[in-house]
């Protein structure tokens, strides 16, 4: 049986006898107000987090990415508990209201950071395994756990593909149009970039939403929601730390190398895994996922959604729940 054929009969079925959904009407017109924030304390963070659903059920962590956070997943998580899963949707390092612990700590944003803080969140949480689902900087987060704590994770829905860097191959150009879609990036590797995100950080994260997702037609009031964890002290050193060390201009955190190491190589990931590709991702392009299946060993299957840009959650949420729910009850 092909994932997405019986599971969507199922999935409705449960919506709607759980008033999540009406048979004929899109549930979620208006969106979710927040849930309260909790928190939980790792070696090196106190991360805040939401979450949805039965505290007894089986948990799905969803990961933001980089310029968002958990509002992303606002009209996802309703889906999830209402089919009994508990949801939860912490805030990155350097979001919202997530605090370092210590002055002392690095305010890295490599991508060893970002998916040895979430193996450590669930740690916290006292979960043995997760399906694990993300997008962007939580994409990446959520692929580096799969690939290197498999036993942790059961399945991983990654909206934007394969995102382990190879920091190595950084310096090879990539064709003009992709290079043009970067640029924020090469401003954040200069002195002017890091001031610009400082005092523009609303605007400049609200034109990326834009390009980003050119469909979209979010307004300033769903903007704003999710800016406001832009305000964090550590946003901006974290941002500008990862993108200058993913194109290797600065160092990591030492605490990392060791996993730093087993990422260069590449390591492929054999959990069960649905990438979601947006047909109008304004980042990377609707063609960055075709040729990825080579990095995954386990059960995979790339769904492309069309008109819907980089934030896919946001953007398709029932097409990520559903992609979560399949993985749940393959």
């Amino acid at each position: 049986m092909k994932w997405g054929t019986m599971i969507d009969r199922r999935l409705f079925t449960r919506l709607i006898a759980a008033g999540a959904l009406a048979p004929s009407v899109r549930a979620f017109a208006q969106t979710p107000a927040p849930r309260p924030i909790k928190r939980v304390r790792t070696a090196a963070l106190d991360i805040a987090y939401e979450e949805n659903g039965p505290t007894a059920g089986y948990p799905v962590l969803l990961l933001h990415g980089f310029p968002y956070d958990p509002r992303a997943f606002d009209e996802v998580t309703p889906p999830l508990a209402a089919a009994g899963y508990r949801a939860i949707v912490p805030y990155l390092r350097g979001y919202g209201e997530t605090r370092f612990l210590s002055a002392a700590t690095m305010r890295s944003g490599q991508q060893a950071a970002m998916g040895r803080d979430t193996v450590d969140f669930m740690d916290a949480l006292y979960l043995p395994n997760a399906v694990l689902v993300g997008f962007d900087w939580g994409g990446r987060a959520a692929c580096v756990a799969a690939a290197m704590w498999p036993e942790r994770v059961r399945g991983l829905v990654s909206c934007n593909g394969y995102t382990i860097q190879d920091i190595a191959a950084s310096v090879k150009p990539a064709s003009p149009e992709q290079e043009n879609r970067m640029w924020y990036q090469y401003y954040f590797h200069t002195e002017r970039g890091r001031a610009g995100l400082t005092a523009n950080r609303h605007d400049l994260c609200k034109l990326l939403w834009k390009l980003w997702s050119p469909n979209w037609k979010f307004d300033d009031a769903t903007y704003d929601r999710t800016a406001r964890s832009f305000d964090n002290p550590d946003f901006v050193d974290v941002v500008i730390h990862s993108y200058r060390h993913r194109f290797g201009y600065v160092a990591g955190d030492p605490a990392f190398d060791s996993i730093e190491a087993a990422l260069a190589k590449q390591p492929k990931i054999s959990v069960p895994s649905i990438v979601l590709q947006g047909g109008a991702d304004g980042v990377n392009g609707a063609g960055a996922t075709d040729t990825q299946a080579r990095f995954f060993t386990g059960r995979y299957q790339r769904r492309v959604i069309p008109r819907v840009g980089h934030d896919v959650p946001q953007e398709a949420p029932m097409e990520t729940a559903r992609a979560t729910l399949d993985l749940l009850t393959a």
